[in-house]
């Protein structure tokens, strides 16, 4: 069964040539051109992935992924105009999992979008370790439930499979090619800020369940889970 990919742009000559090239490594393609509708639209209609530009008519981009996130966790790819670093970072804060600045090179759009899915899936077949505890803090990656002290996290895709390695890696510091790498699907690239926002999120998701001081920033290395940090 295809993976079915919804492009939400206003550029319908852009969605065009994305869908055909998508459509041609395997995805099904859909494509709406306005936010408002696709605020609507998803009210009704489940897709696997999303993409979703920030500049949109009507309603922008970031708009439309705070309301879809009251009603839908599917994982969101946003485009952003070329060194706009605040629509980024202001994007994954808000949810989504990954960005590309436009205009994007359609090969490493479907790449990304692939990666997205991997990190998504409810169960990976390789997994041997299924549950993970670490003092308060559990993660179940056959149901990809995260739990602090009883408390549901409600993590992104991409925030629990970062959560996940620094708790298998639980009193060791982990560099953050390795968490871009093993849990954005993809190296870690020059002025890349995604692991430090996904990272910054998780803090914040524990501080809210009691968990505060758990993560912990090591300069110019990395982050690391304290064992016997936290509350």
């Amino acid at each position: 069964m295809k993976d079915h990919v919804l492009i939400i742009d206003d550029d319908k000559e852009l969605c065009a040539l994305l869908a055909q090239y998508l459509e041609l490594q395997g995805f099904e393609v859909s494509s709406i051109h306005d936010g408002a509708e696709a605020v609507t639209h998803l009210q009704q209609q489940e897709y696997d992935t999303l993409v979703l530009d920030v500049m949109l008519p009507g309603m922008m981009g970031l708009d439309v992924l705070r309301k879809i996130r009251d009603f839908t966790d599917t994982p969101v790819l946003m485009l952003t105009a070329r060194g706009e670093d605040t629509d980024r970072i202001v994007g994954l804060e808000m949810g989504a999992d990954d960005y590309l600045p436009k205009p994007c090179n359609p090969r490493e759009l479907a790449a990304r979008l692939r990666a997205i899915l991997r990190r998504s899936q409810l169960t990976d077949i390789n997994e041997s370790q299924t549950e993970v505890s670490v003092g308060s803090t559990t993660l179940n990656s056959a149901n990809r439930t995260a739990i602090h002290r009883g408390v549901s996290l409600n993590l992104t895709s991409a925030e629990f499979n970062l959560l996940m390695i620094l708790l298998k890696r639980a009193g060791k510091i982990v560099d953050k090619d390795t968490l871009s790498q093993e849990g954005l699907g993809r190296p870690l690239s020059a002025y890349d800020r995604s692991v430090d926002v996904h990272v910054s999120k998780i803090r914040r998701k524990l501080a809210n369940a009691g968990g505060k001081e758990l993560i912990v920033s090591v300069r110019g290395l990395g982050y690391q889970f304290a064992v016997d940090g936290g509350y």
